[in-house]
């Protein structure tokens, strides 16, 4: 399975965080809340912290470039909401 990196910054936190996940090979050719989600999956199951869910505000695609950007708001299982930026892409 490919790798991809996503970079996510949350506002409240303050922080930026960079993430490698696999999918599948044509994870890209989804719409960016699919591919939001398989991102998602892969935080709950690596680093154990519980459900996450999130609501998309904007989420583009740039197909040239292969980068997909979501804004929004993340909410942990402990009710815990912050606004995001999420870039994912293929290294």
């Amino acid at each position: 399975m490919p790798k991809y990196i996503t970079t996510l910054v949350h506002g409240r936190r303050g922080g930026e965080g960079r993430y490698e996940f696999d999918a599948e090979e044509k994870l890209l050719d989804e719409p960016p809340a699919c591919i939001m989600r398989a991102f998602v999956d892969s935080i709950e199951q690596n680093f154990k912290i519980g459900h996450v869910d999130y609501q998309i505000n904007t989420a583009t695609k740039d197909q040239r470039h292969g980068i997909v950007t979501v804004t929004g708001d993340i909410i942990f299982e402990r009710g815990d909401h912050q606004p995001f930026m999420c870039m994912i892409h293929r290294p």
